[in-house]
């Protein structure tokens, strides 16, 4: 696949339905945004870092069809994912009176996506938003698919809301400015897809894999339209997470729990669930659902992308115990038992609960 050419994978839920665009220098353009509502204003809402590189440009693309452009600087990381810093964007939508059809565009990476989408969906009830995301995790992942949140002290994403965008714009040369730490972060969402849902695209990350480091533009155009290919299917079945969408959060039961109990920021979310990833094989290994040989596989790639492969202690005292608290908080669990995303077949996946002695047996193995 060319990775100049603009491809367009489509989000199919009836009324709310959208798409995903995917090129290279594609987010600056007006015409990427004439299929838009008019409206009297537009608010960019970005972060400290990539405001420098991207605000103007985006701005400048948006002149022709908003008289009126704001634009909302957030601080950079996920610490900052707070009641207190959501309020900076209502602050500015207030100041500038904004409407009920102001449009706000989150030019940015995870946490402002996952931000201004949670201010879209409350703003006057309902405000449209398109999602501009900059990561690598931001466009095969969290930029897709309608989930916005902010983090709780005692856990990730647990005040939000399921909100779509209008449209997605995922432009590949953002991915040139991303720091190497954030690009193999966001490897560990690609990642993910593979064993929950098509292993010819495990094997052709494997084969690519130093091409995703080295940012060869085809590869990435690849990776990312593939991911968005997997999880649009998904969310068109599933959209407000009542099943299948489960599946999603392959690594995310054990890798939130590291985000939350280490501190939000102090390892970056790709990199938590790429460690979450490996605890969660090992899970599924231990519950006879697969191999040795798959869940040596998996550890393998997600090394070779740059990530971690062995988790932290969140205690001294009681480390697994630490996990099981921390994990108690997952949205997943249901009636005070622990849900995980385990692999139970050959690109498949499924929603489990596991013996708290075998859940424990499996953090001591994965933990440093």
């Amino acid at each position: 696949m060319n990775a100049l050419a603009t491809q367009t994978v489509s989000i199919d839920l009836q009324t709310r339905s959208y798409d995903i665009a995917i090129g290279s220098g594609i987010f600056d353009q007006a015409a990427t945004y004439a299929d838009l509502p008019n409206a009297s204003t537009a608010v960019i809402v970005t972060n400290s870092t990539v405001a420098p590189l991207y605000a103007a440009r985006l701005q400048q693309a948006l002149q022709g069809k908003y008289p009126k452009i704001h634009t909302v600087v957030l601080p950079d990381g996920e610490a900052y994912k707070t009641w207190q810093t959501l309020n900076l964007i209502f602050d500015a939508l207030l100041s500038h009176t904004c409407d009920r059809k102001t449009v706000l565009f989150a030019l940015g990476g995870g946490v402002v996506g996952d931000m201004t989408g949670f201010a879209a969906a409350s703003y006057m009830r309902g405000v449209p938003f398109v999602q501009v995301p900059t990561t690598l995790l931001a466009q095969v992942d969290s930029s897709v698919g309608g989930k916005t949140a902010i983090n709780h002290p005692l856990g990730k994403n647990m005040s939000g809301a399921f909100y779509q965008p209008l449209k997605v714009v995922c432009d590949l040369d953002t991915l040139k400015t991303l720091p190497p730490r954030e690009l193999s972060a966001g490897l560990a969402e690609v990642i993910k897809y593979g064993p929950i849902s098509d292993l010819d695209f495990l094997s052709w990350i494997e084969t690519h894999i130093d091409a995703l480091t080295a940012r060869d533009p085809a590869a990435l155009a690849h990776a990312v339209k593939r991911s968005c290919e997997i999880k649009a299917w998904v969310v068109g079945q599933d959209e407000r997470e009542a099943g299948l969408r489960a599946i999603l959060n392959f690594g995310h039961t054990f890798g939130h729990a590291i985000e939350s109990g280490l501190g939000y920021g102090e390892w970056l979310h790709g990199e938590a669930v790429g460690c979450g990833m490996v605890m969660a094989a090992h899970l599924s290994k231990q519950l006879g659902l697969v191999d040795a040989a798959l869940v040596e596989r998996l550890t393998t790639l997600i090394e070779k992308a740059g990530l971690p492969v062995k988790g932290p202690k969140l205690s001294d005292a009681d480390n697994a115990g630490r996990y099981l608290e921390l994990m108690q908080v997952d949205k997943k669990t249901e009636a005070g038992a622990i849900k995980f995303v385990v692999i139970d077949g050959p690109a498949s996946a499924a929603i489990r609960s596991a013996p708290e002695l075998m859940v424990r047996g499996v953090i001591d193995l994965c933990c440093a």
